[in-house]
Order: C-alpha cells, then sequence, then structure tokens
C-alpha cells in the first residue's frame, strides 16, 4: 500500500543531559523519569498536524503517554485499511460526510462529550451525528461565500440578473474578460443552484436526507443550466470549469465575481487581490462541510482518546490555534466567540442558513453524473433538461441498485467503447470481477485514441484511487494506438491498475 506519510514523532525527555563536567559528590543523582505508558496516535494533515505537536509535553504529564502525529493523505481511504488490521492510528481528522462509510465499517467509536456538548454548535454536532448517535466531536465548520473585486464591485448586486448586468458592463469597459467563472460543476456552483429551487435531496419528516427524493432533474436545477448556458452563450460566464484555472482568472483580476471557501482567504491575501465576500444573490444556500475528529473504533486506547479530545483539544486555546493553522469558523463557541476576522464573519452570514453537505452513502453515487450534467450542456451536447434528466435518471438508478463491492472503471473511454455510460462508477457494463490471482481485471474493445479513467469502490466516488495508486488522484490517461481489447488489471493492495494495450 502506497502512503505519502511524514511521520513526526514527539520525542519527551525527562531526565537532564549530564555536560562533560562532574557534578560535586555531594550534589545528589537526579530521578530517573517515568518510563511511558505507551503511545497515542493521531493521524492529521500538514496543516494541522504541527497543534498537536505542541500538546506533547501537557499530555506527556498529564497521562504518562507520547504522542505520535502522523501526516497523512487520504486520511478516510488509508483508515480503511488500516484500522480493520489493527494497524490503524487513535484518533483521525475528517469531514463530517466522510462519516457514514466508518461507521457503516464499524470502525468509529461512538463520541461522549458530556458537558463540553454545549460548547459546540448545534449544526455542528448534528453533522457528526448518525442514526441517533455522535461519532465524532467537530472543531471548524466551512462553507462558501460570494467573492467579488473591490476594484471592480462597489456595490454587489442582489440579483443574479444584477450581476449579469453588472458583469457586462465591466466587460463592455475592457475591465474584466468575463463576469464570473465557477470552481467546479457541483459544490461551488450549489447556490446559484438553490437559488432557482434546485436540490439534491429532499428532507423526511425527522428533517434528515431522503435519498428516495432525488432533486438533480428537478426544474430548479434545469433553470439554473439554463442560466448557465446563456451567460456563457452571452460571455457573462467562462465555459472553464477546472478548479485550478479558475481560481488564477479571479487572483489575476480576469473574473469579477467568484463562489469558494475561506480556504481561498490566505491566496487572495498573497496575490494582492482585492477581494470583498457578499451573500449570494437571491438567496442561494451553499452546503455546509464540518471538520472534526474521530475515535478507532479498533483502539486500546478509547478511554484516553476521549480524554486528550475533550480535556485537550476542547479549550479555546487549541480550538483558536486550530483556526490560526487553516482559517474556518471555530465549532467551538468560546473560540468562536473570540475570533473577529472580517472574512469569517462574512463567510459565516453568507452560510447562514447552509445545508449541511449530505452525510449518506447515497452521495457518492451523486457526484459523477450530477458534475457531468452542466460539461454536457457547455459543450452542447445535451440541453439543460436532457442533461439534469439524465443525471437524475442515472443517480437513482445506482441508488436503487446494490453496487456494495463493486470495482468500476468510470472514465471518458466508457461512452467510446459503446456503453450508454460516461465517468460512471455504478456503470453496470464496466464493472471488473476478482481473479484467483487476487487481481480485478476487465477487458473491453476500445477504438483509438486518448482516453482517462479511475478506479472507483462501490458504486460511487467516496473511495476511487488515480495515478500511482493515489487516492482521490489525478485521472489516469492512456492512449489507445488502434481500435482493439484492451484489458484493466487493478490490484486491491497497492491500488495500481495496469492497462494492457492492444
Amino acid at each position: 500500500m502506497r502512503k505519502n506519510t511524514l511521520l513526526i514523532a514527539i520525542v519527551l525527555i525527562a531526565a537532564l543531559v549530564l555536560g562533560a563536567c562532574a557534578k560535586p559528590a555531594d550534589t545528589p543523582a537526579e530521578a530517573p523519569a517515568a518510563e511511558s505508558a505507551g503511545t497515542l496516535r493521531i493521524w492529521a494533515d500538514e496543516q494541522r498536524a504541527p497543534v498537536f505537536n505542541d500538546l506533547a509535553a501537557k499530555f506527556k504529564e498529564a497521562h504518562n503517554v507520547d504522542l505520535v502525529v502522523e501526516n497523512i493523505a487520504g486520511i478516510r481511504d488509508q483508515f480503511l485499511v488500516a484500522a480493520p488490521a489493527g494497524e490503524g492510528p487513535d484518533i483521525i481528522i475528517i469531514p463530517h460526510d466522510q462519516l457514514p462509510q466508518l461507521t457503516e465499517s464499524g470502525l468509529v467509536a461512538e463520541m461522549n462529550l458530556g458537558d463540553k456538548a454545549a460548547d459546540f454548535s448545534e449544526q455542528a454536532l448534528k453533522a457528526f451525528t448518525v442514526g441517533g448517535k455522535l461519532y465524532g466531536m467537530p472543531y471548524a465548520t466551512e462553507n462558501l461565500g460570494f467573492f467579488y473585486n473591490k476594484d471592480y464591485v462597489t456595490e454587489v448586486p442582489t440579483t443574479w440578473q444584477g450581476v449579469y448586468d453588472l458583469s457586462k458592463q465591466l466587460i463592455e469597459e475592457g475591465k474584466v474578460k468575463y463576469g464570473m467563472v465557477l470552481a467546479g460543476t457541483n459544490y461551488d456552483a450549489y447556490p446559484w443552484m438553490t437559488s432557482q429551487g434546485g436540490y439534491v435531496f429532499g428532507l423526511d419528516a425527522n428533517g434528515d436526507y431522503n435519498p428516495q427524493d432525488v432533486g438533480v432533474g428537478s426544474e430548479g436545477m434545469i433553470k439554473f443550466g439554463e442560466m448557465a448556458l446563456q451567460w456563457k452563450e452571452d460571455g457573462i460566464l467562462s465555459d472553464n470549469l477546472d478548479n485550478t484555472t479558475a481560481k488564477s482568472m479571479f487572483l489575476n483580476g480576469e473574473v469579477a465575481f467568484f463562489m469558494n471557501g475561506p480556504w481561498e482567504i490566505n491566496n487572495l491575501k498573497a496575490a494582492g487581490t482585492n477581494y470583498g465576500i457578499a451573500n449570494f444573490p437571491d438567496g442561494g444556500v451553499p452546503f455546509m462541510g464540518v471538520q472534526g475528529f474521530a475515535i478507532n473504533a479498533m483502539s486500546k486506547n478509547i478511554p484516553l482518546a476521549q480524554a486528550f479530545l475533550t480535556d485537550f483539544i476542547a479549550t479555546e486555546e487549541v480550538m483558536l490555534a486550530l483556526y490560526e493553522a487553516e482559517p474556518r469558523a471555530p465549532a467551538f463557541l468560546p473560540a468562536l466567540a473570540k475570533v473577529d476576522d472580517p472574512d469569517l464573519k462574512a463567510i459565516g452570514e453568507a452560510g447562514k442558513d447552509a445545508q449541511p453537505m449530505p452525510a449518506i452513502p447515497e452521495m457518492g453515487k451523486v457526484w459523477g453524473d450530477w458534475g457531468n450534467a452542466l460539461s454536457f450542456i457547455f459543450t452542447g451536447e445535451k440541453t439543460p433538461e436532457e442533461a439534469y434528466k439524465f443525471a437524475q435518471e442515472a443517480i437513482v438508478a445506482a441508488i436503487s441498485t446494490n453496487t456494495e463491492g463493486m470495482v468500476n472503471l468510470p472514465g471518458s473511454w466508457q461512452k467510446a467503447a459503446g456503453f450508454a455510460c460516461e465517468w460512471d462508477p455504478a456503470c453496470a457494463d464496466t464493472v471488473m470481477t476478482l481473479g484467483d490471482d487476487g487481481l480485478y481485471t476487465a477487458t473491453f474493445t476500445i477504438p483509438a485514441g486518448d482516453y482517462e479513467v479511475k478506479v472507483a469502490l462501490d458504486g460511487g466516488w467516496d473511495t476511487n484511487y488515480g495515478v500511482d495508486g493515489v487516492a482521490g488522484g489525478d485521472n489516469i490517461t492512456f492512449t489507445v494506438p488502434a481500435d482493439g481489447d484492451v484489458t484493466f488489471k487493478w490490484d486491491p493492495n497497492t491500488f495500481l491498475l495496469e492497462i494492457v494495450l492492444p
């Protein structure tokens, strides 16, 4: 298994190191340091790992336990492999929408915050609640805001028509290339979609997401698609849907408006962009994500991990340190009250009615087809109604189909090979089968051309592998030199995909 890890071992020295000169004979010898009672391991990313390093000495003093922090890429995917084998950490940091897969597998322990629960935002606690039980301790919330360039915009329009009209004026004056750009197709465009009545899942009587009520093909979603297409054709909206390019266009002053999150603020400041943050036009509502901690259900240190979180992490000092490491609104209310950041307040205002990202397994079967819809619209392959109705049908079919254990090959090649799917991780026609050699294989007749592919598990995008077997990595590119049979071989241990060309 390929891991991109950097182990940060925190070595705590309890005894003084003697110098070269001997002590006087009458100086009493120092007592030997007590042997550590063990270690507590945390998986974090490079932004947050240093915060925990600073807690090592205090934790050692209180519990005589060493703290080990590991910088892990693709925490959820690595954890799914390591935890069942007893090799995982005691604590992980994850976004709330990754919880369902972990709880279904019995890999995370129920959390008891005790009296500390009252110090957390109700929305954040609900996000980490699955089946009425709390499975994590939240620490930060995040949502998109409506970014604008103050060099061009002095008064932010409150309607999309107003955004269109101002954008057209700025373009005609030669100040910007486009009025707005999208940093992707789904998550980043969602506030625009919701402003027109679009939605992903409806709610049941308890206020929980209902996977049987899929709204991707709703009238509101189609209306958004029609607006976006018109804006593109009129030169108001860039047809670029690449996240990196979109960010660069806003940073460089090529566009006036941009929908993105607090994670871009430091980049904007570094670039010297004169930006502001406003609410979304026409009452658009973004998704809300919640970051938090979860405890490994297989850990031998569950009570200790619990104590570390409630006694050492759930403090104003540490929660503010986490905020400084990566600016997101603290879910810990005492820390939130201490944050005096106009950008963060503006982001919070833009997301005051934010919808928690659906933390249900069915969401993994939505992303691919939902995202493809806007691409189909911009390329002219389908009308907005055709694109979103097509996506709706594919998503409903995927949800109703048992895809547990499925290993698939979603990519641009699927349609070229004659299948009624493209970039579809639940496509029944492109499933791989497990052989006696422990490899998953599949052979398809593919016409000559350049293609991209990934390996996706369980019929969704929650778990997928790209270049070099990296979880959530870049698409794998390949060229078929002539029409013929192409064989795919995937190793579930290394996550590497071999492509045998004709």
